[in-house]
């Protein structure tokens, strides 16, 4: 599915980089969301990147975004099926009237298990964002990355990249845009797919009036520095936002600027963000 408009609706979106670029706009959860998925530049083969919006009743929304691993033999796979897995665990759990956190769970065992059995040796990181209500919580697997950004600019959630990098800018030993620039970057230990994955599960967060959600995949983190990611996505429509942020990623990839992160990648975001009005209604 593609378009700018928002359109109402309570449909699973999945966008897999098989329509160039790939975008869509959609009201879920009491908001709106942005998704949107662009292939590498001057890449042949497919987008290896599949992200999802998933409704779950008239209040919730599921965020997703799984980047297949490259190196490892059919990342694409492995993303569509981890999303479609997730996507279906969470159909069925909506009409069993499951809890969100703990559909989530399962959800994601359940796409575990679905790449391992592929038999392929193929891997994906998943990054989950849940909005429950006014209620946000991240659920972590590899280095795709979640943030929550007021309109000022503060960042009241931010995930941690499962990457000797990640780790070193959490414990405080290297900083942010030091660590766009380390050799290490690349460097990736916890996968969906594998039996040793881990789901790093955020406490929940409340959204605040104009809050702006982002999941994305490396192919933005790695290519555009924390604080010119807040400064686009925080304010002005969303749509506009998405285009900014993956204009900006694209121009670092083809080497536009001496001494800027730049990291050919797919690359995919979704940006969620609900009006004023939301706080008032449950005043």
């Amino acid at each position: 599915m593609t378009g700018d408009e928002p359109t109402q609706q309570e449909h699973v979106l999945i966008l897999d980089g098989t329509v160039e670029p790939d975008r869509a706009e959609v009201a879920v959860a009491g908001g709106t969301a942005v998704a949107l998925t662009r292939r590498e530049p001057n890449k042949s083969t497919e987008n290896e990147d599949t992200v999802a919006i998933i409704p779950y009743g008239p209040g919730a929304a599921v965020l997703v975004v799984g980047d297949g691993a490259g190196g490892l033999p059919a990342g694409k796979r492995a993303s569509l099926t981890a999303v479609t897995t997730l996507a279906a665990s969470l159909q069925t759990a909506m009409d069993k009237t499951m809890l969100l956190r703990t559909a989530i769970l399962n959800g994601i065992e359940a796409a575990n298990e679905a790449v391992m059995a592929l038999g392929n040796g193929s891997a994906t990181t998943l990054t989950v964002i849940t909005i429950e209500g006014l209620v946000a919580r991240s659920y972590q697997i590899g280095d795709s990355e979640a943030l929550v950004v007021g309109q000022r600019g503060a960042v009241k959630l931010q995930t941690t990249a499962h990457s000797p990098t990640g780790f070193a800018v959490e414990a405080g030993f290297l900083d942010h845009r030091d660590a766009l620039h380390h050799e290490e970057r690349h460097l990736v230990s916890n996968f969906l797919g594998t039996p040793e994955m881990r789901i790093d599960v955020g406490a929940g967060i409340e959204l605040r009036p104009r809050d702006t959600v982002l999941v994305a995949s490396d192919g933005l983190t790695d290519n555009v520095h924390l604080d010119e990611i807040i400064d686009i996505v925080r304010k002005g429509p969303l749509g506009e936002s998405a285009t900014a942020a993956a204009g900006l990623a694209a121009r670092r990839m083809a080497g536009d600027g001496a001494g800027k992160p730049s990291k050919p990648d797919d690359l995919s975001l979704i940006l969620f963000r609900k009006p004023e009005r939301a706080r008032m209604i449950v005043e």
